[in-house]
């Protein structure tokens, strides 16, 4: 294949000199390199070995859509988080994922998400029972808590006990650091080996697997309908009729707990600091809901007649992105717009920088959620907080329904204040909030 533009290159000596800042937040790292060489570069992490970074909306577009057959996961999903959530929708690539996704997408229909939209703003409100008026309170540990439990609630209803909820909430947690640790320091990985780190963390994966498979063994027993996603999960059957094993089931809920609560929990931390920011947009907030609580709406009929809160919200998520980088390799030869790209090419997508791209946003950087009044969709081809092609996240209405109410329900109990003089961000696996501390005072 015949190529014209050579992709620009950083060097191993220049990632090297950087490696201790790289460790702490890379994104000034590549933003840097984005401003030198342009909106794709190549950079080296080792001999012989690179990754291309790229902000180029087009060739998003390209790999997750248009081209998407020749582009598979990176080893980082499809093996390094294999070994702490199994192969489910989000790890699994092929067959085995076409497979999982035509048996799991019914669960995520929206008529079968009313269901789940009262205890999920139970869940919530209980959470919120943890704010306090009185002096500085960091918001995030709330919404990390409050993600979890509705993606529990969501999936288990009453089925796990406190303690057992606390438990695989650490362990998800903490198997994440660790993964971190393994992609940023990659030189490391001997020691990680050697020293039984690794088998350590495998061991907590190990007792969450335990306790999920206690859960799923007891409402087995149990004979109860409570049309929770667990119900969904045991029931739905594959083409040949038959039920998903057990194993495979573990790895699901796993990636469910992984994928569902630490997203949603910076986003909404992010959305609350954002809001925080600008009070006008919280009592825009404030006057649609009042005029909705009027009518008496069911909870779905609400959730989506919420367009102002759905703004700040996407507009939240084009700032800060959760899951702010994609990563994709090509199976063949590729080309776009006379890069080439030769079997195997490792390909890292900053949607952080695709967001925030001069050409493509007015303003950029800053929070201006009215650009959403007609919906994301007017944006397809240059926003991505979900992903996009087939490959897009599969929970992202449930998502969405969650942060609504979960914001929606802040605004009308609160106003926010900030403490801070700007937000502060932490990349990790997600684009995490730092320092989120806010004052909130009571509405009267």
């Amino acid at each position: 294949m015949a190529h014209s533009h050579k992709i620009p290159e950083v060097s191993l000596l220049k990632f090297l000199k950087h490696s201790a800042n790289i460790l702490k937040n890379p994104l000034p790292f590549h933003h840097d390199n984005f401003q030198e060489k342009g909106d794709t570069f190549r950079l080296n992490i080792g001999f012989n070995k690179s990754v291309i970074f790229s902000r180029d909306a087009g060739l998003v577009e390209y790999v997750l859509q248009k081209n998407q057959k020749n582009f598979v996961k990176s080893e980082i999903q499809t093996k390094d988080l294999v070994k702490y959530v199994g192969k489910g929708l989000l790890t699994s690539e092929g067959e085995h994922w076409k497979k999982q996704r035509k048996l799991i997408q019914p669960a995520f229909h929206k008529k079968q998400l009313a269901n789940l939209l009262d205890s999920i703003k139970q869940a919530i409100l209980l959470e919120y029972k943890k704010i306090t008026v009185k002096g500085e309170l960091d918001i995030f540990p709330i919404y990390n808590d409050l993600a979890f439990q509705t993606v529990v609630k969501s999936l288990f209803s009453s089925a796990a006990n406190q303690k057992e909820i606390n438990r695989l909430q650490y362990i998800t947690e903490e198997t994440q650091k660790m993964l971190v640790k393994e992609l940023r320091q990659p030189y490391l990985g001997w020691w990680f080996r050697a020293s039984g780190k690794i088998d350590s963390y495998l061991k907590l994966t190990a007792e969450a697997r335990n306790i999920l498979k206690k859960i799923v063994q007891e409402r087995r027993n149990s004979k109860e309908r409570y049309d929770d996603l667990l119900d969904m999960l045991l029931e739905a059957k594959y083409d040949d009729g038959n039920f998903m094993d057990e194993e495979q089931l573990i790895d699901e809920i796993l990636i469910l707990f992984t994928a569902g609560h630490e997203t949603t929990s910076n986003s909404l931390t992010f959305t609350a600091q954002l809001l925080a920011f600008n009070p006008e947009w919280q009592e825009k907030i404030y006057e649609e809901i009042s005029a909705l609580k009027e009518q008496d709406l069911d909870l779905m009929s609400y959730v989506t007649k919420c367009k102002i809160t759905q703004q700040v919200i996407e507009e939240s998520m084009r700032l800060y992105p959760p899951a702010y980088f994609i990563d994709r390799v090509n199976l063949e030869e590729d080309e776009f717009e006379g890069k080439y790209f030769e079997p195997g090419s490792n390909l890292l997508f900053s949607l952080y920088e695709v967001h925030r791209h001069p050409d493509l946003w007015e303003d950029p950087d800053e929070f201006k959620p009215e650009r959403f009044a007609e919906g994301g969709r007017k944006y397809s081809s240059q926003y991505f907080p979900f992903g996009a092609g087939p490959r897009k996240c599969i929970g992202n209405n449930f998502a969405m329904f969650e942060m609504i109410i979960a914001v929606t329900e802040l605004v009308s109990q609160y106003k926010i204040v900030p403490v801070f003089d700007e937000i502060d961000i932490k990349p990790l696996i997600t684009l995490k909030p730092k320092n989120a501390t806010l004052k909130f005072q009571m509405r009267a």
